[in-house]
């Protein structure tokens, strides 16, 4: 036996007794306890800065998701308009470089990569008024809706800033020199609703284009609704804008999104477009692209919830259920 002295028995002369010979001796060799026991090597410790940076990345993930989602979002949609304003000037291109469909399809891609981008980390909200209503019918923390707010309006002004250093020498000549800035460029980043619009009309076409959107979102993260896979949302985000674009995009083109126009509003503030951006149409940037997309997610959340939902992730389904099971209290 491993550890232990072996031994046989040998006969002798006299057949009362017996000589135990000692033939084999095997070293001892440590039980697995006191292998156990034996101090293992320490790995390296990170420097504490490292683990600071760690922490503060954790903490922001989410939201950078969101304003990397949001930025995306301006490229593509802020830029597709540019490139077909801009070259309308002969000066700038020498023919013209799409049409209205190129800014819907520019707008699609962009809420595609956007969500693409940021879904599987912050759910790809990208929108203020969909995190908004996210907090009200899906549980998502109101405590996180600032700093998904704040994340999501920076990216609109970092977005609408690098699309505009891409296009400054185009937007000069277009506008007719360098330190011109008029509504005519503007309106490449900001929305701007058609001049026979009246106020009631912008908001409600702002309103109606959010609650449809808002629906379907809700229907499109539905696991109850036949809701496409996760890599498969972002596409049909896209089907879903060409389609609103192409139906509700003309009037006010379509902000359905507060930080989609907050934020390239506020740097072109800064570039040097003047208070005209905010006195335009009695603070129209405040009540139609901001307040009208916020009630309209409601709305279309609300909508869904009441007539279509049929899960246990809404609030208007738990009131449903605790009146109901008030209602067998009292018969029982």
């Amino acid at each position: 036996m491993s550890g232990q002295h072996q031994i046989t028995e040998q006969p002798s002369g006299n057949p009362l007794s017996r000589t135990s010979t000692l033939i084999q001796e095997k070293p001892l060799t440590p039980t697995s306890s006191h292998a156990g026991t034996q101090k293992q090597p320490e790995a390296p410790r990170q420097p504490t800065f490292l683990i600071q940076l760690q922490n503060i990345r954790h903490a922001i993930r989410k939201p950078m998701a969101e304003f990397f989602g949001v930025a995306l979002l301006i490229i593509f949609g802020a830029g597709s308009a540019c490139q077909v304003v801009l070259s309308t000037n002969p000066d700038v291109a020498s023919s013209a470089r799409g049409s209205f469909l190129s800014i819907n399809f520019g707008w699609a891609i962009g809420i595609a990569m956007g969500v693409w981008v940021s879904g599987g980390i912050s759910g790809g909200h990208i929108n203020p008024a969909i995190t908004i209503a996210m907090a009200t019918y899906r549980g998502f923390p109101w405590c996180k809706v600032p700093s998904y707010i704040l994340a999501q309006v920076l990216g609109g002004v970092v977005g609408a800033a690098l699309v505009y250093a891409n296009y400054i020498h185009a937007i000069d000549v277009f506008e007719g020199g360098h330190h011109i800035r008029t509504e005519a460029t503007a309106s490449l980043f900001a929305t701007y609703a058609l001049p026979y619009m009246t106020q009631a009309s912008c908001f409600f076409s702002e309103f109606l284009a959010t609650a449809v959107l808002s629906m379907m979102v809700f229907a499109l993260t539905d696991k109850r609704n036949h809701s496409p896979t996760n890599g498969l949302l972002p596409f049909a985000l896209f089907i879903l804008f060409v389609g609103l674009g192409a139906s509700l995009g003309m009037e006010t083109a379509y902000a359905l999104n507060p930080a989609r126009d907050f934020g390239p509003r506020l740097f072109l503030a800064m570039a040097g477009y003047g208070k005209a951006l905010f006195n335009y149409r009695s603070q129209y940037w405040l009540w139609a692209p901001i307040i009208a997309p916020v009630l309209g997610a409601q709305a279309g959340g609300l909508l869904y919830d009441t007539f279509l939902n049929d899960g246990d992730n809404s609030p208007i389904k738990w009131r449903c259920a605790s009146s109901q099971e008030q209602q067998l209290a009292e018969v029982v």
